[in-house]
C-alpha cells in the first residue's frame, strides 16, 4: 500500500462535501472535471493525503487513497465481489494468519483475494482456483491493479479445485462457490491436521448441504454456521438513531477443523 505524499500512478478518492466519492488516477497535466469544475491533477501530485482541494466551481474535494474496502466494492466485476463484512469474517474466522498457506476457490472478481494477500503477507502463499477464463482475467487485473503488480505470494490457476488441486500441507482452504461440498475430498487431502476450512454461500439450501456434507465426511469436526449483519448509525449532536439502510444479508460463512487421520468425531449431542 503506498505511503507518503501522492504520487503519479496513485488512485485517489475525491469526497464532496456531499459524501460522494469519485476515484481518479494521477497523471501530470492531466485535470479532474466534473459539472463543479475541474482540479488539476498537479496540484494533487506531491500532497499528502486528507488534504482539501477547491475546484475551479468552488467545490471543496478531500483526498484520500483509497482503501482496500473501498477497492473491493468500486472494482470491476464479473462475478460478484465479496462485500468487505463477509471478507474480514472469513480473515478473522478462519484464522488467516501472516506466513500461511492457503487455497482459495473461485478467485471471482478478486476481491477475496486482496484481503487473503493481505493477510497472509508477502512470505506466505495463496493459490486461487478459477474456472472461467474471463473471471480470471478480471481477478489478476484487480489484484495488480490494488497491488501495483503481480504479488509474490499469489499463483492463479485456470480449472476447477476438485479437479486441478495437487497441493498439500495446506494451512487454509476458502470456498467461494455454488457447490462447496463437491471440493471436501480434496480440501481433505490438502488440509494439514487442525487445518481450516471456509466455505462462503448464498442461501440457506447452500448452507445446509455444506454443514451437512462436512458432518458427513468423516475428516472435520463439528461445521460452524452464521451471518453477519452490518449497520451504521446517524450520529448528529442529540440526534442518535439507526441509518434506515443496512448491510444486511450478504452470504453465509462455514467453517470446520481438519481431523487428525483415522480419528472418529466424538458424538454430537443435541438439545
Amino acid at each position: 500500500m503506498p505511503h507518503g505524499p501522492f504520487r503519479p500512478g496513485d488512485q485517489v478518492q475525491l469526497t464532496d462535501p456531499k459524501g460522494r466519492i469519485n476515484t481518479i488516477t494521477l497523471h501530470p497535466g492531466k485535470d479532474y472535471h466534473s459539472h463543479k469544475g475541474s482540479v488539476p491533477h498537479d496540484d494533487i501530485i506531491g500532497s499528502p493525503e486528507g488534504t482539501v482541494f477547491r475546484s475551479t466551481g468552488g467545490t471543496d474535494y478531500l483526498a484520500f487513497r483509497p482503501l482496500l474496502a473501498d477497492f473491493a466494492v468500486r472494482m470491476p466485476r464479473g462475478a460478484a465481489v465479496v462485500y468487505p463484512k463477509d471478507a474480514a469474517q472469513i480473515v478473522a474466522m478462519a484464522d488467516i494468519f501472516p506466513g500461511a498457506r492457503v487455497v482459495e476457490a473461485g478467485a471471482g472478481s478478486g476481491a477475496l483475494t486482496c484481503f487473503l494477500l493481505r493477510a497472509v503477507g508477502e512470505h506466505g502463499h495463496l493459490s486461487s482456483y478459477e474456472r472461467r477464463p474471463d473471471f480470471a482475467d478480471i481477478a489478476r487485473a484487480n489484484v495488480e491493479k490494488f497491488f501495483g503488480g503481480p504479488h509474490p505470494a499469489w499463483r492463479l490457476t485456470l480449472g476447477s479445485l476438485e479437479h486441478t488441486l495437487t497441493e498439500t500441507e495446506i494451512d487454509r482452504v476458502v470456498l467461494d462457490m455454488l457447490a462447496p461440498w463437491e471440493c471436501l475430498d480434496a480440501v481433505a487431502k490438502a488440509l494439514i491436521p487442525g487445518g481450516m476450512v471456509c466455505a462462503y454461500i448464498a442461501t440457506t439450501t447452500q448452507m445446509s448441504r455444506v454443514v451437512e456434507d462436512l458432518r458427513a465426511h468423516g475428516a472435520f469436526a463439528e461445521p460452524y454456521a452464521f451471518e453477519t449483519m452490518l449497520r451504521s448509525w446517524h450520529v448528529e449532536g442529540l440526534a442518535v438513531r439507526p441509518d434506515h439502510r443496512m448491510v444486511g444479508h450478504t452470504g453465509f460463512l462455514v467453517t470446520a477443523r481438519r481431523l487428525a487421520d483415522g480419528v472418529t468425531p466424538p458424538l454430537r449431542r443435541r438439545r
